[in-house]
């Protein structure tokens, strides 16, 4: 059983159950952990260029493992996350949005998983529709981005 909580991939697919997250995708990365990993824990260079409504995501530097962050959308708008990153595992949430990332050595490659959820009960039709229409597709587009970044990176 410790070997299941200990799997950062397992504890973010039953968090996006729970959420009944609108977009959730999990797949494997023919590369290697550290490369995947270093791409998707660097929130402030790389997640901007995965997310494609993002201009600036502003967490501050330091190696704390919880921080605060600000979002700045392309409209300007902006939102607050609390963010808990540590070795293979992302989770960022704000008053309205749930987002994480979550990674683990698997084979020669990376088993890497991304999901995006609402936090509003309120909001749970339109998660619905998003996760019916876009969700998979948006997933999936999001673990190839990452795969692309961390592609070219040296050891």
């Amino acid at each position: 059983m410790s070997g299941e909580l200990d799997d950062p991939v397992l504890r973010l697919r039953v968090l996006a159950a729970g959420l009944h997250a609108g977009m959730y995708a999990e797949e494997h990365i023919a590369l290697p952990y550290e490369r995947v990993w270093a791409v998707a824990s660097d929130l402030s260079g790389e997640l901007p260029r995965l997310v494609g409504f993002l201009r600036e995501f502003r967490v501050p530097p330091g190696d704390a493992d919880r921080a605060r962050a600000l979002a700045v959308g392309r409209s300007g708008l902006t939102e607050s996350f609390e963010v808990r990153l540590s070795p293979g595992w992302c989770l960022m949430q704000s008053r309205l949005v749930v987002g994480g990332m979550a990674a683990l050595p698997e084979g020669d490659g990376t088993r890497f998983a991304v999901l995006g959820a609402t936090r509003p009960t309120a909001l749970r039709p339109v998660q619905w529709l998003y996760g019916r229409l876009l969700g998979e597709r948006r997933g999936k587009a999001f673990v190839r981005r990452v795969a692309e970044r961390a592609a070219p990176r040296q050891r």
